[in-house]
C-alpha cells in the first residue's frame, strides 16, 4: 500500500471516530502514562494490515514502540500475537477500534479470497475481485485481495475498458461498440466485453476484445464458451458464482472467475487488543 495515502486515511477516520476527544481515557489516565498493549487473533485466517498498525498507532503516539509479529499474507491461528505496542496509554485506546475495525475487515477479505483458492483447487484459473468494495476502502480490500492470493480487476473505471449490456444495448452491438472504442483508444488499455450467449462470444472474438467475460453463465456454458476463446484473448466467468458454487467451475478451462462476495459479503477476522495487564 501506500504510506502516504494511508496516513491520511487514518486521519480521517480518527476524525471520524474521535469527535473532539476521547473522553473515556482522558478522564481516566494521565496525559503521560504508559503501557504495553498486545492484538490477539481469535481465529485462524490470513492476515491483513501490518502497515495500518504501524502507522495508526504511531500518528496517535510518534515515541511509541510497536513490533508486527506476522507479514500480510501470512497465516494466523487463534491465540497468534499479531502485534504489540508500548506507549501512551491514551494514544493505544484511542486507536484501537479504527485501527482494528480496518486491519479485520482486510483480514476477513483476504482470508476469503484464500479459502476460495482453496475451494476451487484449479491453478489453472485465476480469482479475482470486482470493483463491489466498500467506498472510501476500495485500495484497502484489493491489497487484502492480493494478500490472499487472489489479483485484482479493475482498480477504478480509468484501469481499462470495460463494455457491461447497458453499454452494448445502447450503443447497438459489441462489434460496433468495441470497434469504436479501440479507434479512440491509447494501446495500453484492454478492452473487456461482457457476453452471456454463443452468439455474442462469437461476436466479441472476432472484433478480438482483449478479455471476454461469460456473465452469470453456468458450468457448463462456461466450459463451452472457453473452448470458442482463441489465445491471446482471455477469458472471464462473473457473476451469480459464490463460494458454495465455486468448485463446479473447476476444470471449465476459463482463465479467470471474478468474485464480488470477496470485498462485498466477507466476515471480518476477529482480533481484539489486550492490555498487557489482562493476559
Amino acid at each position: 500500500m501506500i504510506g502516504l495515502k494511508v496516513r491520511k486515511d487514518l486521519e480521517q477516520f480518527f476524525i471520524e471516530d474521535l469527535g473532539t476527544s476521547d473522553l473515556s481515557s482522558e478522564l481516566l489516565f494521565p496525559e503521560d502514562e504508559q503501557a504495553e498493549a498486545v492484538l490477539i487473533s481469535k481465529e485462524s485466517g490470513v492476515f491483513c494490515g501490518k502497515e495500518v498498525i504501524e502507522i495508526g498507532f504511531r500518528m496517535l503516539d510518534e515515541a511509541s514502540r510497536i513490533e508486527v509479529n506476522v507479514t500480510d499474507g501470512n497465516l494466523v491461528e487463534e491465540g497468534d500475537v499479531i502485534a504489540s505496542i508500548k506507549g501512551n496509554i491514551r494514544a493505544i485506546l484511542t486507536g484501537e477500534r479504527v485501527i482494528l475495525n480496518l486491519i479485520q475487515r482486510m483480514s476477513g477479505v483476504a482470508t476469503m479470497t484464500a479459502r476460495a483458492i482453496e475451494l476451487l483447487d484449479d491453478t489453472s484459473i485465476r480469482i479475482c475481485d470486482t470493483r463491489k468494495t466498500t467506498p472510501g476502502l476500495r485500495m484497502y480490500e484489493k491489497y487484502a485481495v492480493r494478500c490472499g492470493g487472489g489479483v485484482n480487476h479493475r482498480i477504478t473505471l480509468d484501469g481499462g475498458v470495460m463494455l457491461k449490456d447497458n453499454h452494448i444495448a445502447q450503443f447497438g452491438s459489441i462489434e460496433g461498440a468495441v470497434s469504436h472504442v479501440r479507434s479512440r483508444l491509447g494501446h495500453m488499455t484492454k478492452i473487456e466485453v461482457e457476453t452471456s450467449t454463443e452468439k455474442e462470444v462469437l461476436e466479441a472474438v472476432k472484433v478480438q476484445a482483449d478479455v471476454i467475460m461469460f456473465d452469470n453463465c453456468s458450468p457448463k456454458e462456461v466450459e463451452a464458451y472457453t473452448k470458442l476463446v482463441p489465445e491471446p484473448l482471455i477469458s472471464e466467468a462473473s457473476g451469480g458464482i459464490t463460494l458454495d458454487n465455486l468448485a463446479s467451475f473447476r476444470k471449465t478451462g476459463v482463465n479467470m472467475i471474478s468474485l464480488g462476495c470477496l470485498t462485498h459479503s466477507v466476515q471480518s477476522l476477529d482480533i481484539s487488543l489486550r492490555m498487557k495487564g489482562e493476559l
